[in-house]
């Protein structure tokens, strides 16, 4: 019987650990927010892993570590498109355009890559089917997961320390009043100033981080790091009326709110 769940309940750590520990042989599908992870496990040990909304094959791979160049890359989708990886792996080292350690440290980079994304996935379905591996004309490798799930609990850690100082994305953010500071004297990555260019009432960080495809992890460190350094203030979206408060009791009668308040002293008492 397959193992399903809720990513809310059952962190990517927690099944790595799991798959770590128990030894596990079988296939981890992760639905997160409008994509689909394929992570396949031999014993415990990372065997291959994917997005299926991305080009996975091993040419792609090759071109995203640079071992391939990109007219090499459109030539072998043209040429050889047809080939399993495992066949066009043996290709490509027999012409001398790559080594088999090559090929070996490169899928292991983007199977790492994979499994990080992941740890960003903070909502998302998942399933586990044990059972023996097919993945057809695929190559795999085995990658031990101890340092994996140190690195998953490390982020964990530090989400849930940003959503403590960022509860919401879905608040806005502008520039603090600082007179005589210019933001092109200010030390920023490449990141901070998209980020940074983002900045208006107008725009939720939920949008932000949406135009920027930075994850949640991601967008709330870059904000976090603003935040610091004095340079942004988060507000309320322009446009968005404040929530309508909330009740205190039920009804408006006196009578009846001390009765009901009498209620809940007794029924506290009673416990």
């Amino acid at each position: 019987m397959a193992l399903k769940g809720n990513l809310r309940d059952f962190t990517i750590t927690q099944l790595l650990n799991l798959i770590n520990l128990a030894r596990k042989t079988g296939t981890l599908v992760v639905e997160g927010p409008g994509e689909i992870a394929r992570v396949f496990f031999r014993e415990g040990k990372l065997s291959y892993a994917a997005i299926e909304q991305e080009d996975n094959s091993l040419a792609a791979v090759l071109q995203r570590t640079k071992r391939i160049t990109n007219s090499q890359y459109r030539l072998i989708k043209e040429k050889a498109s047809r080939m399993s990886d495992k066949e066009l792996g043996l290709v490509l080292i027999n012409a001398g355009y790559v080594s088999q350690d090559d090929i070996l440290v490169s899928l292991q980079q983007y199977f790492l890559a994979v499994v990080r994304r992941l740890f960003t996935w903070g909502e998302g379905f998942f399933r586990f089917d044990q059972g023996e591996l097919y993945i057809n004309g695929k190559i795999t490798v085995r990658i031990d997961l101890e340092n994996l799930i140190i690195e998953g609990s490390r982020q964990l850690r530090e989400l849930e320390k940003l959503q403590e100082e960022i509860p919401t994305l879905d608040m806005a953010l502008k520039f603090t009043d600082r007179p005589g500071t210019n933001l092109r004297n200010i030390n920023l990555s490449v990141q901070e100033w998209r980020v940074v260019s983002f900045v208006n009432p107008k725009n939720s960080m939920r949008q932000i981080a949406r135009a920027t495809k930075m994850n949640d992890l991601e967008i709330r460190r870059m904000i976090y790091g603003l935040l610091q350094a004095g340079l942004v203030e988060i507000i309320r979206p322009a446009g968005v009326a404040p929530p309508a408060p909330g009740r205190i009791f039920p009804t408006q009668n006196k009578e009846e709110q001390k009765s009901l308040v009498n209620r809940l002293i007794e029924r506290i008492r009673s416990l």
